[in-house]
């Protein structure tokens, strides 16, 4: 017995009797099968909670809690080591202000969470799952590109605190996300890899060697001394090498095992051990093969494809991380005594911030003074700069290109737009579309059917040739390691999300590029989506005799200059004059009238019987009417403007398959005006939103694939019942917490993108997911008769789940439709 081992026996027997709990001290119930293994020795447990504690203190590396003490208390909180209580700090309101978003009236949370220690896709289910189970959580998902995790939960039932200990009792660590702790993680992450390789590619090319010489041996005869001394020097050399390289996939194993499943690191593991001990056995009595070089190699390969893997899953997750990085760490707030620089986690909403020129804007805003561009391609795709003017919303995360702007600051934190955005993009990354779950089942049965099929292959062969079952035993479990087939779809869903957010489509839900890609059917609304959603004024005619158009132009500014009505507004946006109307009376659902130069003008809708001068239009157009005592003087025409790259989109989606379709509530006249400019066939309008909702159904019955984009509050209905939807980036905030996808960008043309994208997303999982089975469908009957070797398994294994990651970086390049 180790010092160690009899410390941890002593103060087991101090405390209590033999029979009691090692944890707690008090009597362990003669039926109870709770334990814990501390430093290899297994000591008894007298419930499921010191169980949990006691695995958590194990997995936290906090095993020196038990060697230090020197009597078990009786207090509750002394049974918990001080670090795992620190947990309890995270239960705080004021510390959870900075990471945690409380849902409106209720007990509902939502934080963004790290986790350490995750490898494989394997981990991100095993946690998924065991958060999933304890009640009270509402939602658990893990991004595997950027181990960030989202948790939603009802406080009044389970504490955060509670969640970060079972975390931890599996034997991974979870704290507030902090994209300067995140970056460090990545990079100390990287580092140990690479560490690894190194002294796995050190370790296999020196035992290699020796191995070279041992075959020549073989060929060409060698004394049985050097052949000892080769097998000795091979040892000292592997053992080291794989004790170091090897720990990652021992440590998954073990937890993997401790939580009765199955990861795809066990029969590495199981392959690694066998061989080794194979190897040590036969070094120590004689006889047999030894296998040093196999397991070196197998370790270098594996390792050199999850450090390909981690680089790429890093550089497919760099939009989010950009995203988190946007924001300026200080920023200018103008106060009382003049402007103060501040850290930008200290602004509240109603500060004023001054942003000058090459500045970024470090919250959600609207301006109160000045006019310039900012660029806020990073978070829409927009590749130029957009006009803003006192008024106007800005973004936190844009640049201020020009002049110098004052900010009102309105949006801090969690509720800001870049939070939400980084937010939808965690989800859509950790959800799983259905092909990802039929490819989880797949694996999670696979490690089971593995074993049986190696321990059916190691009968046969021990029955027929015992020399010759080994060997190929562990070249099975080495040449079919399932990491290919657990990296086919997060691989893709990773760098596909990623591409598509960079222009400016972000992808909010897992399912939606599966149900992009099969789309039958694209449905839009009119007004905001398939238009500019605002109101222009697109002609003048004057009607009475010696008045021009500029001037009636000028007339209707001076009685709307101060209307917030979109046509007041877009009147104003037209007119260049500085005249200004006195007395100024205002009729709801009639119009303004005032008093310009001494006269009276009145400015509205028409009277019942007036016609406008393009009759045939009236119903296309709004129209309104400039008058004075003597009748009328003008007529004013208004309408809604396409989009400019709307009928290119509508081309193009066509083109690729898609039927084209256009519903909205607005006039039907109206509606088919902008149809037959976008170049739509169908196209209804008067539709109630319920109309709406019955026309996607009825498509739906009749086995389209819908897919629909729209913006308004009226669409939300329709997005939520589409198979996949697209809320537009203007649009209100219920339409984009209906949607599956939202499109930052102002151009139309990136939906065709998206449509693209998706479907070379469902091949690229497909050709993933077909290559991983037929890989191992071949690999598998090649390695049982004996045609590999160990080592040519280990090249096989690790050049199968490169190709899968290689195959799916091929998503990141953007191509147009």
């Amino acid at each position: 017995m180790n010092a160690p081992e009899a410390s941890l026996t002593a103060v087991g027997d101090a405390g209590a009797g033999a029979g009691d709990c090692f944890h707690c001290g008090l009597p362990v119930p003669p039926e109870t099968r709770f334990h814990v293994v501390v430093d290899g020795a297994g000591r008894r447990l007298c419930c499921h909670g010191c169980e949990a504690v006691a695995q958590a203190i194990v997995a936290a590396g906090l095993t020196d809690y038990y060697r230090h003490r020197t009597t078990i208390s009786r207090r509750a909180e002394d049974l918990v080591p001080e670090q795992l209580r620190g947990m309890e700090l995270y239960d705080r309101t004021d510390l959870q202000q900075s990471f945690v978003r409380a849902e409106a009236g209720g007990t509902v949370r939502e934080a963004s969470l790290i986790l350490e220690g995750i490898v494989c896709a394997a981990c991100v289910w095993l946690n998924e799952r065991h958060v999933g189970a304890i009640p009270g959580v509402l939602e658990f998902r893990v991004n595997y590109s950027t181990h960030r995790a989202h948790l939603r939960w009802d406080d009044a039932r389970v504490q955060l605190s509670t969640v970060l200990k079972a975390i931890a009792a599996i034997g991974y660590v979870a704290h507030p996300f902090d994209p300067g702790r995140q970056e460090a993680l990545l990079k100390r992450e990287r580092s140990k890899a690479l560490r690894r390789v190194a002294v796995a590619a050190l370790g296999s090319m020196q035992v290699m060697m020796l191995a070279v010489g041992m075959y020549a041996g073989s060929w060409y005869g060698m004394d049985e001394e050097w052949r000892h001394f080769f097998r000795w020097i091979s040892l000292v050399i592997a053992l080291p090498t794989v004790a170091y390289a090897g720990a990652p996939f021992f440590s998954a194993a073990l937890r993997d095992l401790r939580n009765r499943r199955l990861g795809m690191d066990v029969p590495i593991v199981l392959a690694v051990v066998l061989a080794t001990i194979a190897s040590v056995w036969y070094t120590i009595f004689g006889g047999g093969e030894v296998y040093y070089d196999s397991v070196t190699m197998f370790i270098f390969f594996l390792l050199s494809a999850r450090f390909l893997e981690m680089g790429a899953r890093h550089r497919a997750a760099q939009v989010s991380e950009e995203l988190t990085r946007i924001l300026p760490a200080t920023a200018t707030r103008i106060g009382p005594g003049g402007d103060e620089v501040v850290p930008v986690a200290e602004l509240a909403a109603g500060d004023e911030v001054r942003v000058r020129p090459g500045e970024t804007i470090p919250a959600d805003g609207s301006v109160l003074d000045g006019a310039s561009s900012v660029d806020e391609s990073l978070l829409t795709g927009e590749s130029l700069p957009q006009a803003r003017t006192v008024g106007d919303a800005v973004i936190g995360g844009s640049v201020n290109v020009e002049s110098p702007l004052r900010v009102r600051v309105e949006r801090v934190g969690a509720d800001s737009v870049l939070s939400s955005i980084v937010r939808l993009l965690d989800r859509a990354q950790s959800e799983k579309p259905r092909i990802a779950a039929l490819a989880d089942r797949i694996a999670g049965h696979f490690v089971a059917v593995l074993l049986l099929v190696s321990l059916l292959v190691w009968a046969w062969w021990w029955q027929h040739e015992p020399a010759r079952a080994f060997p190929i035993v562990l070249a099975i479990l080495v040449v079919t390691c399932p990491c290919a087939l657990g990296l086919a779809t997060p691989a893709a869903i990773t760098a596909a999300t990623g591409a598509l957010t960079r222009i400016g489509l972000l992808t909010t839900r897992g399912h939606a590029l599966e149900t992009l890609a099969r789309a039958t059917h694209v449905v839009f609304d009119k007004t905001g989506t398939l238009t500019i959603g605002r109101l222009r004024l697109v002609d003048t005619v004057a009607v009475r005799a010696g008045l021009t158009a500029e001037e009636a132009l000028e007339l209707a500014a001076a009685l709307e200059c101060g209307s917030e009505h979109p046509v007041g507004q877009a009147i104003v946006d037209a007119a260049r004059g500085t005249r200004r109307a006195l007395d100024l009376r205002n009729t709801p659902g009639h119009g303004v009238e005032g008093t310009i130069d001494g006269r009276v003008y009145r400015i509205g809708k028409p009277a019942a019987a007036a016609e406008p001068p393009q009759a045939s239009d009236a119903e296309a157009s709004t129209w309104v009417v400039l008058a004075d005592a003597e009748g009328t003087l003008a007529w004013l025409r208004f309408a809604d403007r396409l989009r400019p790259d709307a009928p290119e989109t509508v081309g193009r989606l066509r083109a690729a398959g898609l039927e084209v379709w256009l519903l909205s509530g607005d006039r039907p006249a109206a509606v088919a005006a902008i149809a037959a400019e976008a170049g739509i066939a169908h196209a209804e309008g008067g539709l109630l939103p319920a109309d709406k909702l019955a026309r996607i159904e009825a498509l739906q019955q009749g086995g389209a694939v819908v897919a629909m984009v729209g913006d308004g509050i009226n669409d939300a209905p329709v997005l939520a019942a589409a198979s996949v939807s697209i809320a537009m980036g203007s649009g209100t905030q219920l339409a984009h917490a209906s949607a599956d996808m939202i499109l930052l960008s102002s151009g139309l043309g990136h939906l065709v993108d998206g449509v693209t994208t998706a479907r070379r997303t469902l091949a690229i999982i497909r050709q993933n997911l077909a290559w991983s089975i037929g890989y191992n469908v071949l690999a598998v009957p090649a390695a049982a008769a004996g045609w590999i070797a160990p080592w040519l398994s280990a090249i096989g294994m690790s050049a199968s789940s490169l190709l899968v990651v290689v195959n799916a970086l091929r998503l990141r390049a953007r191509r147009r439709a």
